[in-house]
């Protein structure tokens, strides 16, 4: 398997890039932070996941080793291959996907283009055990920590955010806020960013 690859960023656009190691091109299907990370160096490192299928070999390329493994697990969950796995990761930060997966929170996985309440469901139950007990112990020791999350995304969504976008103005957020000073905050930063 090919774990990493190191080399010159000959071309990238949203969701590839061609990375020219020792004079052979690659082309990586990568999450949107690497695709960030290859915009500003020359030379960069991505950690790489190699799919195998009877009729093609495909590279998919991460920021980090942290998305890459949330993307492995995601491939076992029924119904979800490889496009809509790295849709997942490329999505939201591995911290999002884990609360998301430790509360049962669906809709984070539904505003993601392609995945459907079914599939979002199954990501949830299949994962549950999987992305790792001290992340679901540290939900269930804040016991509604995550739901209060929910809670502030679900009422930036209320006034006319989109999930993703809730989910990004909450991401710089203390978690330790109450719900009302996580929207202000929310909404007074998407103001700030807007103008």
């Amino acid at each position: 398997m090919i774990a990493s690859l190191r080399g010159r960023v000959s071309a990238s656009r949203p969701g590839a890039i061609v990375l020219d190691v020792g004079g052979v091109g690659y082309l990586v299907a990568a999450t949107a932070s690497a695709v960030r990370r290859a915009g500003d160096a020359d030379e960069i490192t991505i950690h790489t996941h190699l799919h195998v299928r009877e009729d093609t070999l495909q590279l998919y390329g991460f920021a980090s080793t942290a998305e890459r493994s949330l993307f492995e697990l995601l491939l076992g969950v029924s119904g979800v291959g490889p496009k809509a796995a790295l849709a997942i990761v490329s999505g939201f930060a591995p911290d999002q996907i884990r609360r998301a997966v430790a509360t049962g929170d669906h809709a984070l996985f539904t505003s993601i283009p392609g995945i459907g309440r079914r599939t979002a469901e199954r990501v949830v139950v299949d994962l549950k055990d999987k992305v790792g007990a001290v992340e679901i112990a540290t939900a269930s020791a804040e016991g509604a920590g995550g739901d209060e999350h929910a809670a502030a995304r679900d009422a930036l969504v209320g006034l006319g955010m989109t999930v993703a976008e809730a989910e990004a103005a909450l991401r710089e957020i203390d978690d330790d806020a109450p719900i009302e000073e996580r929207v202000r905050r929310a909404l007074a930063g998407s103001f700030t960013g807007a103008a």
